[in-house]
């Protein structure tokens, strides 16, 4: 009896994991822990923030607050992952994270279509990605 609830939770984990693998062609997976926040798992797997709401636009609502331990997210798909990113301090602008990335505004917009060309709409903790190619629409 006290190997029921793990072994369940491994079940579980299993039928998540094979669902994602067979909803996407991706190319990396994180399971959600306790406390975790879509900037946080996007800081510390490098992905970005847009990158792993679009890949799991089905799984994740638009503030984020849906995710639960045990959930398995696609964090990037094949052509598509980019894992270079930066996480926006309070004090960034385009000009600060293009200068800083050494990545020119076009890909940086580009790679982040969530992204105005003013960054107006940056906020600290946001991870972005940027990368020199472009990897958003599979054109790399």
């Amino acid at each position: 009896m006290f190997f029921a609830l793990p072994l369940a939770s491994l079940c579980l984990l299993a039928v998540q994991l094979s669902g994602v693998r067979a909803q996407a062609n991706c190319d990396r997976f994180y399971a959600v822990n306790s406390g975790d926040t879509c900037d946080a798992i996007s800081a510390t797997q490098h992905v970005s923030t847009y990158q792993l709401a679009t890949v799991n636009a089905d799984k994740i609502d638009p503030a984020c607050d849906n995710i639960f331990p045990g959930e398995v997210l696609c964090l990037g798909l094949a052509g598509e992952d980019c894992k270079t990113t930066y996480v926006v301090t309070d004090v960034d602008t385009c000009a600060t994270i293009t200068t800083a990335n050494n990545v020119t505004l076009t890909t940086l917009l580009a790679n982040n279509p969530n992204v105005n060309t003013q960054c107006s709409n940056i906020y600290p903790g946001e991870v972005l990605c940027t990368a020199t190619q472009i990897f958003v629409g599979g054109s790399n």
